[in-house]
């Protein structure tokens, strides 16, 4: 059975020391399985609205536990993948 994973990672903001959120999404087909269609989504900080792709050095990135992500039959990662990136888009324009 596949299964599709978030991954999330925050790290600080270049212009304001904020927190970036950065996102990926994956699938494997079992449990012993390597991660495939690994997509990353995008990074947004909180705070100004900075798009900054990885932290800069010697700032530490903080990775959060893969949480299991179970779109509906219907929905493709592909679409949740979409789904965010215009999430955070329009958070940028506010």
């Amino acid at each position: 059975m596949r299964k599709h994973y978030l991954h999330l990672s925050v790290y600080p903001c270049d212009a304001c020391a904020g927190p970036v959120i950065a996102g990926s999404t994956a699938a494997r087909e079992n449990e012993i399985s390597k991660e495939t269609d690994i997509r990353q989504v995008g990074a947004i900080c909180l705070s100004c609205g900075h798009r900054q792709s990885e932290a800069t050095a010697p700032a530490r990135t903080r990775h959060f536990l893969p949480m299991e992500w179970a779109p509906a039959d219907a929905i493709e990662v592909s679409h949740l993948t979409t789904a965010f990136v215009e999430a955070l888009n329009r958070a940028e324009l506010h």
